[in-house]
């Protein structure tokens, strides 16, 4: 953020919303549903929008394709279904927003690195989740690329050059 603000940039940061989504009383994690799921990609939505009101470059933490990861990622653990219809839907979201994102990037899962304090310590979770997303990614945004936990900086150079390009484009 820091870098990108450093060239006149107006930065927004797009937070996850899976703590807002549990205060307001939605399952998250394994326990995702059809509801929770569509809340949670109709935020994001609902806040990148709003971002884009003011900010020349919106970072979003958790993109509304990782809404979906999450809930395949649930069904799959724990074994539950939902109508195939009820999913087609959340995919066609999915379909039509993930063209809004200019650069997308999917983080590999380093599974050396501990989970955080009071996360989910589910973890065959954590990495179903990684691969569910990582699947949408490949299908929907073909062009996304891998974050790998020392990769930062080769990331912050990327996102900054797909920025400058805009620019140059503008």
């Amino acid at each position: 953020k820091d870098l990108l603000q450093s060239d006149g940039l107006k930065v927004e940061y797009v937070h996850d919303s899976a703590i807002e989504a549990r205060n307001l009383g939605f399952p998250i994690l394994t326990g995702h549903t059809f509801e929770s799921t569509a809340w949670m990609m109709a935020q994001a939505i609902h806040l990148e929008t709003v971002a884009s009101l003011t900010a020349d470059v919106i970072l979003v933490d958790r993109p509304v394709p990782d809404a979906l990861g999450y809930l395949l990622a649930a069904l799959k653990v724990t074994g539950r279904q939902i109508h195939p219809v009820r999913m087609e839907r959340l995919l066609r979201i999915c379909e039509a927003w993930v063209g809004e994102y200019d650069l997308v990037f999917v983080t590999e899962l380093d599974r050396s690195i501990p989970i955080g304090p009071g996360r989910d310590d589910n973890e065959e979770f954590r990495i179903e989740a990684g691969e569910a997303v990582a699947r949408i990614l490949v299908s929907l945004a073909p062009g996304h690329s891998v974050l790998r936990s020392d990769g930062v900086n080769d990331a912050l150079a990327l996102a900054k050059a797909t920025v400058d390009r805009y620019q140059i484009g503008a």
